[in-house]
């Protein structure tokens, strides 16, 4: 059974640090949802890996809706 990513939690640089997943009370770290995410786990999200040296992170799956993105999903936005 696949899980979704409903909410985030950002640091104060604005990083992403924690996600929740539907079903779950509590949140989870982004390097365990990243985890799940490769394992599909997760339907909504995919961990990105760029070569170019910029720090891994986790994104939702594009769907041209701007309210899911992790970013907007921390309220920071």
């Amino acid at each position: 059974m696949t899980k979704e990513v409903i909410d985030a939690k950002a640091n104060s640089d604005g990083n992403i640090t924690h996600v929740k997943l539907s079903g779950n009370k509590s949140y989870t770290p982004l390097d365990t949802a990243m985890k799940m995410a490769d394992k599909g786990q997760i339907s909504n999200a995919r961990s990105v890996r760029p070569r170019n040296g910029a720090k891994d992170h986790l994104r939702t799956n594009p769907d041209g809706k701007k309210g899911n993105n992790l970013d907007n999903m921390t309220g920071d936005n």
